[in-house]
């Protein structure tokens, strides 16, 4: 059983003493892409707001990554009581990567394939 909870406080302890902690922004959430003035097809960084604090944030770089996620949790889980919030995919992937980049010029392609989980009673598995 993979937990998770158990490997985050180390991955981010790495990525601190990689980047240092200044370089690192938390609970800032991205809602645009900035794109290169005299070429299309280029991103210059991003734009986003704390969501504890009343801070907006504006990002320049050279290269940006968009990895915010699948879009699951789109439907309603069949699963009642207990089992409704066991649902072993991120609760956060919300579908905003496929806007963004598709706002800003990105071919999206390949959605013909929607992942499944398979179902039991009274919850989702990773199986199937």
């Amino acid at each position: 059983m993979i937990h998770g909870e158990s490997y985050k406080p180390i991955i981010a302890e790495a990525a601190k003493m990689a980047i240092g902690e200044e370089n690192i922004y938390e609970r800032v959430f991205i809602f645009e892409l900035l794109k290169v003035k005299n070429d299309p097809n280029a991103v210059a960084g991003a734009v986003g707001f704390s969501v504890r604090q009343p801070k907006f944030y504006v990002f320049k770089a050279k290269a940006v990554l968009l990895a915010t996620g699948g879009a699951t949790l789109l439907f309603r889980p069949r699963s009642t009581g207990e089992a409704a919030g066991r649902t072993w995919y991120a609760i956060f992937d919300t579908g905003s990567g496929y806007y963004m980049g598709l706002k800003a010029g990105a071919m999206l392609t390949q959605f013909e394939h929607r992942f499944i989980p398979f179902r039991f009673k009274d919850g989702y598995g990773p199986v199937g």
